[in-house]
């Protein structure tokens, strides 16, 4: 494709609108409300969100995680806790979030600070996954090198022989949760004339709503 093809593609917003009289007091509230439409629309994986960090010399990265968990407390996902993405949260602890749900024209975007979930809560979770999934946790060292695809999985075949089918859940591997300071909502309007409403944590007056220009 063509810069000149990319330059002409075009989307018109024409589905809702976000009017600050319609929505929840608190931000997590919001959230929920708004995963429950995603969730109803049937949208592909619809817990999907782009995960960003920075290492300690400020170069960022991002890739795509799972959402597994959402109270009021804030944003849960699982990783291996060797992964790059690890390494750079435990250097430093600023995280964002953004969730993009194409067919409901919507977005939303989570800053904040991470803390590492409970053990229990994590060993509790990787119980549930899938057989396959919890040997892969304890086969792959995440974003280590590696020789070659049959060298992955002659170490998945060598963890299948030894643990059999209970795996127990690996130090080195577990949960963070993002708590948020800053969510925004935005909602595509026509003419590029965009819905943005940002709550803002305040330590005195708890969380405050601004709209932003488009």
């Amino acid at each position: 494709m063509s810069t000149t093809d990319l330059a002409g593609i075009r989307e018109e917003y024409l589905r809702e609108r976000l009017d600050e009289a319609d929505v929840k007091t608190e931000p997590l509230a919001q959230f929920r409300a708004w995963f429950d439409e995603a969730v109803r629309a049937e949208l592909p994986m619809v817990n999907a969100m782009t995960l960003a960090t920075a290492a300690g010399d400020g170069r960022p990265s991002a890739r795509i995680v799972l959402l597994k968990g959402v109270d009021e407390r804030g944003f849960v996902f699982y990783t291996d806790y060797r992964s790059r993405k690890a390494s750079e949260l435990e250097s430093n602890r600023r995280a964002a979030l953004l969730f993009y749900w194409t067919a409901l024209e919507r977005e939303v975007r989570v800053e904040g600070t991470v803390e590492r979930v409970d053990a229990r809560e994590s060993a509790d979770y990787f119980a549930s996954r899938p057989l396959g999934s919890r040997l892969a946790a304890l086969a792959s060292h995440q974003s280590s090198v590696i020789a070659s695809r049959p060298w992955l999985e002659q170490r998945y075949a060598e963890v299948e022989a030894r643990a059999g089918d209970t795996p127990e859940c690996p130090t080195t591997w577990g949960g963070y949760r993002v708590l948020p300071d800053a969510v925004e909502f935005w909602q595509g309007r026509p003419n590029r004339l965009h819905d943005r409403l940002l709550y803002q944590k305040n330590a005195r007056a708890g969380w405050e709503l601004k709209r932003l220009s488009p």
